[in-house]
């Protein structure tokens, strides 16, 4: 998957600010697994990154404090038997998790109260109820 990561429409990340190691997968392969580096790490330096804006930049490393070591994120992949999957599989995940975390915040939300008619729906609701238990008790 040469050239950049696209995060969002105008938001891509060069090519050079990626980085990409490789190793011995785990798990199914056959006897591929032990001559084939199929595993996938992928780094990306958030803290030194010119792609995004400071604002979002800012927001990012906020948002993905715990996820960073020294400012990096690093996203593995081995869950395909091909390198090459592995890699796809790494750059949409890592273009996920950076469109999730430059999103702008939610609006704040803007408390309201009951209608008057909930309020009494619900307390005639209750009212009915309470009179129908009250009349399955022994009477004395």
């Amino acid at each position: 998957m040469p050239g950049p990561l696209r995060i969002s429409g105008s938001i891509s990340i060069p090519e050079a600010e990626l980085g990409w190691r490789f190793s011995r997968s785990s798990g199914p392969g056959g006897q591929g697994v032990n001559t084939t580096d199929s595993r996938v790490e992928l780094s990306f330096d958030l803290a030194a990154t010119e792609a995004l804006g400071p604002a979002l930049r800012a927001r990012a490393l906020e948002r993905l404090g715990p996820r960073l070591v020294d400012g990096v994120i690093t996203i593995a992949a081995s869950e395909f038997r091909s390198q090459l999957r592995n890699r796809e599989a790494a750059g949409m995940r890592l273009a996920q998790i950076l469109r999730e975390a430059i999103a702008p915040p939610p609006r704040k939300r803007r408390p309201t109260k009951p209608s008057r008619g909930a309020v009494e729906r619900r307390i005639a609701a209750k009212k009915h109820r309470s009179e129908l238990k009250r009349l399955r008790r022994d009477q004395p």
